[in-house]
């Protein structure tokens, strides 16, 4: 126990400190505040992508405070955080809920939400002249054509399948998916084609005055109209560019944490965490925490604004 005095203009002041009442203080020759580890030490041993699905829902001192959400709805952008993620059954699926978090009631021209597959469940297919694009955040699928083939996704798998191309997926134990739709913008003479892969197949490319590392699930080619990227910093890297464009992005949060600049609003975020940006709207990241940041980003592409659909 440490006491001290102060006396001012005839008053006092009696300050005592006992060790029992310094709640996250240690001392060892110097003070410092300590705040409850947020990285998980078995983190090794969890799962790819682990903490997309099982999410810190919030600090722990708010946890029980009634009515508390991270999530924000704003005109040109949107946080939409894991404790408001709302499921329900999904149409046309079997055994499966889904929480759409993007669509047009935002301003979107696509759709992005989660499908949490159960035993034995099945997809069903999106609207006419909608194409589709699957990525696996948890478990395992087979996605089947309409000719038989099957191909089994795993974590970190995707696949592309466009607009009326007639397809099943099918879960045998359980599985999460984050889903992108959008009513394809056709050209004449480009036909896009089925494809299905894994991120770390993909290659890095060049960016040119920045520093994280790319990869693009789909090709830059004109048959497709947008494109998934998905975009790896280690902690303390951060966009060089801060970024204004007509281009709209629907954004997973893979792993690790960081700060998000949208308009004039600064987010803190962490996996789990699903962003919507508006054209224009001024957008910027930094990653913190101890663990690499991987973001799964949704661009549209390869078409002229004045055309867009």
């Amino acid at each position: 126990m440490w006491s001290f005095s102060a006396h001012s203009h005839g008053a006092s002041l009696l300050i005592i400190i006992t060790t029992s009442s310094l709640l996250g203080v240690t001392f060892g020759g110097e003070w410092f505040c300590s705040a409850p580890s947020i990285i998980d030490s078995d983190a090794d041993s969890k799962p790819l992508y682990y903490k997309a699905t099982n999410p810190t829902l919030s600090p722990s001192h708010l946890q029980d405070l009634p009515g508390y959400t991270r999530s924000v709805y704003k005109r040109d952008h949107a946080l939409i955080t894991p404790e408001s993620q709302v499921f329900s059954p999904l149409p046309e699926w079997t055994k499966t809920l889904g929480a759409y978090l993007i669509t047009p009631a935002l301003g979107a021209h696509f759709v992005m939400y989660l499908a949490q597959m159960q035993e034995k469940s099945k997809s069903g297919l999106p609207p006419h002249d909608v194409e589709r694009f699957l990525f696996v955040v948890r478990g395992a699928v087979k996605l089947t054509n309409s000719s038989g083939i099957s191909e089994k996704l795993t974590v970190d798998s995707f696949a592309y399948l466009p607009p009326n191309f007639d397809h099943s997926v099918k879960c045998d134990s359980s599985a999460t998916l984050v889903v992108f739709e959008r009513r394809y913008a056709s050209l004449e003479n480009h036909h896009p084609n089925q494809i299905i892969g894994s991120t770390d197949k993909q290659p890095l490319l060049e960016t040119p005055g920045e520093i994280f590392q790319l990869r693009k699930l789909l090709p830059m080619s004109m048959p497709y109209d947008f494109n998934v990227h998905v975009m790896d910093f280690e902690p303390g890297e951060f966009l060089n560019v801060k970024e204004v464009h007509y281009n709209q992005h629907g954004l997973l949060l893979l792993e690790g944490q960081g700060i998000y600049r949208l308009g004039e609003n600064w987010y803190p975020v962490q996996s789990g965490d699903v962003i919507w940006m508006a054209p224009f709207v001024p957008q910027w990241y930094a990653a913190l925490g101890k663990t690499r940041s991987r973001y799964l980003l949704y661009k549209d592409t390869n078409r002229d604004p004045l055309d867009h659909k």
